[in-house]
């Protein structure tokens, strides 16, 4: 384990977050700013997508994929990211949004371009899809599912069992196993009826929850909104200064906070690493460039608003000072503000989120384990048993050092994606321009997914 926190060290020191701010601003670059341009679009589009004719709505996919990122990452890792970073770790993972939105926004794209239809009619993709159809690499699918089946498959299901289960320890007095028990009865409902039921499931609660969350966060900035100011100027300060104190018994320096924010803003919003294309391939949308641009609101809403909630509450409320971390931070912070409520609502809140992200976790292994069985359903119905045990595993045993094998997986997943990104941006490009041109005639732009994008085809678009 020391050398996976030495190797987490070097990788979430610069090297992963240089690879994603750089490919961040590659993609903005390349796309003109899409998300300060048609950031209005989003919203429009997120209606226009509720319906599809059959399938997975596009609408449904972003719930799915929403489901996945509005978990832990929102209150667990905001938490953890402020114990270890102090307060610049929030300006950093505002960073890994803003600049993280285009990524998500290709990563989508091309999962729809290659995405492959199953024997129900519905649809899956995703990197290993696009490393193998696109850029012509099975070794680096190959590569990047392995990383996804253990790391998120496996280690991301056990975090948020376990997380659920602290969060239920700290309102009532139950043993962890029962609620990992529990946990993994209600996943099974919901697994084992495919990803059009995990996107109708995502659908109902994860637009209920956030929507709630929201408001109740935002009460505890409006009941301390003369604070507000101060607050944006410890995070600003505390992101530049080498050495920053919070609340007086803490010091954090620049390189913590640009670590953890950058590492735990990945962690709440995906953009990168290659999780959420799995579930946006599953949608059933006119132009890939729509399920883009509902990757992009996707992570806007995770880290720009949600995560911000969740950090402002333990800002304004003094329970960085505590000494808790992780979970029990934030129902500390929620606790100083409404008192004995506060932990209840955070408790459900994390179980929420914690359950939807579950759900996603388990499906983007399974789809990176189609890659490698094709239509196998016996493989696939072993691996949900499998994570049925580690769910309730999970829920019972310390996590220190899976988060370290969580940090470890997510830096492989984030090179071996970023690779195809790169490789693949001539047809990010090229779909983007062609959703711009049919715009342009008042008409809404349709995708012929029939069509076999060619060179000949990218060599004619640069010449326009």
């Amino acid at each position: 384990m020391s050398v996976v926190q030495a190797l987490n060290g070097i990788f979430w020191g610069w090297l992963v977050a240089g690879i994603l701010l750089t490919t961040g601003i590659f993609f903005t670059i390349s796309l003109k700013f899409p998300q300060v341009r048609y950031f209005p679009r989003l919203f429009r589009n997120l209606l226009e997508s509720m319906k599809a004719e059959g399938g997975v709505s596009g609408f449904g996919a972003l719930c799915a994929a929403l489901g996945g990122q509005v978990g832990t990452g929102s209150l667990v890792g905001v938490a953890t990211a402020l114990a270890s970073g102090g307060p610049g770790a929030v300006f950093w993972m505002w960073v890994t949004a803003i600049l993280g939105m285009p990524i998500s926004f290709s990563e989508a794209v091309l999962a729809q371009l290659f995405k492959v239809k199953n024997p129900d009619g519905t649809y899956r993709g995703g990197p290993a899809y696009y490393m193998e159809k696109g850029l012509k690499s099975k070794v680096l699918a190959a590569l990047f599912s392995i990383s996804i089946i253990v790391g998120i498959g496996f280690f991301y299901a056990m975090i948020q069992s376990n997380s659920i289960s602290v969060a239920l320890s700290g309102v009532v007095s139950i043993p962890p196993v029962i609620s990992g028990i529990v946990l993994v009865i209600i996943v099974a409902l919901v697994i084992f009826g495919g990803v059009k039921r995990l996107s109708e499931v995502s659908s109902y609660i994860v637009p209920f929850m956030a929507l709630g969350y929201i408001i109740i966060a935002l009460f505890v900035v409006i009941t301390n909104i003369d604070k507000l100011p101060a607050i944006f100027a410890l995070i600003f300060k505390s992101a530049f200064t080498f050495r920053a104190a919070a609340g007086g018994v803490a010091g954090y320096t620049i390189k913590e906070a640009f670590r953890y924010g950058i590492a735990r803003g990945l962690f709440s919003n995906d953009a990168g690493n290659g999780t959420a294309p799995s579930m946006h391939a599953s949608a059933t949308v006119k132009h890939p460039v729509n399920q883009g641009f509902a990757a992009m609101l996707g992570t806007f809403i995770t880290t720009i608003i949600i995560c911000s909630c969740t950090a402002f509450c333990i800002l304004f409320t003094g329970a960085l000072d505590s000494g808790e971390t992780g979970i029990a931070l934030t129902q500390t912070a929620f606790g100083n503000a409404l008192g004995g409520w506060g932990k209840w609502i955070v408790f459900l809140a994390m179980f929420l989120f914690g359950f939807t992200t579950l759900l996603a976790d388990v499906y983007y292994g399974e789809v990176n384990l189609q890659w490698f069985f094709k239509e196998n359903p016996k493989v696939v119905t072993i691996y949900r048993i499998v994570c049925c045990g580690l769910i309730v595993l999970g829920a019972v045993v310390p996590v220190t050092a899976l988060w370290e094998l969580v940090d470890f997986a997510s830096a492989f997943m984030v090179f071996f994606n970023v690779i195809a990104l790169i490789g693949l941006s001539k047809y990010v490009i090229y779909i983007f321009k062609d959703f711009v041109r049919q715009s342009k005639t008042g008409e809404q732009p349709e995708w012929n997914y029939d069509k076999d994008i060619t060179e000949m085809d990218l060599k004619a678009d640069s010449k326009k």
